[in-house]
């Protein structure tokens, strides 16, 4: 069986991820800013990077390798064709993480935005082992109503997601965390204008 993300065109999925009512487009950019520069690191793996969102604020002379790693392939087609300045550092990777994890190449960071939710804790745990960072930093989102997609006219592209989404909270996102050899040390969060809110938490591989 496809993943429902093989078949929601990036154009939709970006149109509703940017209108005012939803505005996680433009937040998460800005938290990606910070995600690139808090660490020493020279290699980073964007998991569910899509449309390559964030990806403008890489230092170029700051990291040797960046891995952009998507279920869809047209969406790193569009990755590379918006991102011609990375050619050479960026490295796009077509892999299913439910069944494809030990495809991933080595990495000293991992950025997961929006991704735990459509993979799982356990799932999300054979990729961290797979990749062995020394940082990981995690957005997910936190809801105050029953509805995980917020009301848009792209409501019904999201349809099919229901059979791939999990519940991700904080303190359950640590422990898992925690038994992979991963404590928190940093988090942020960002409000969105519909209630929910985004919530980035940092962690570094202590053994």
């Amino acid at each position: 069986m496809r993943n429902p993300w093989e078949e929601i065109s990036l154009t939709d999925y970006e149109n509703h991820m940017r209108l005012d009512s939803v505005m996680q487009l433009q937040a998460m950019n800005e938290m990606m800013k910070g995600q690139f520069c808090s660490y020493p690191i020279s290699s980073v793996m964007i998991l569910g990077v899509a449309g390559g969102n964030g990806l403008e604020h890489i230092q170029k002379d700051k990291l040797d390798k960046v891995y952009g790693v998507d279920v869809n392939s047209s969406y790193l087609e569009e990755t590379a064709h918006r991102y011609p300045d990375l050619d050479g550092l960026l490295e796009c990777l077509c892999i299913n993480l439910l069944n494809e994890a030990d495809k991933l190449p080595k990495a000293d960071m991992i950025i997961a935005n929006l991704l735990v939710e459509y993979i799982g804790y356990d799932c999300f745990q054979c990729v961290v082992r797979q990749v062995v960072p020394k940082y990981v930093s995690c957005i997910i989102q936190i809801n105050t109503e029953d509805s995980w997609v917020s009301d848009s006219p792209y409501l019904h592209v999201f349809d099919r997601l229901e059979q791939v989404h999990h519940k991700i909270e904080e303190r359950s996102l640590e422990k898992i965390m925690l038994e992979i050899g991963f404590h928190a040390i940093k988090k942020n969060e960002h409000k969105l204008p519909n209630g929910k809110k985004l919530v980035q938490t940092d962690f570094e591989r202590v053994r």
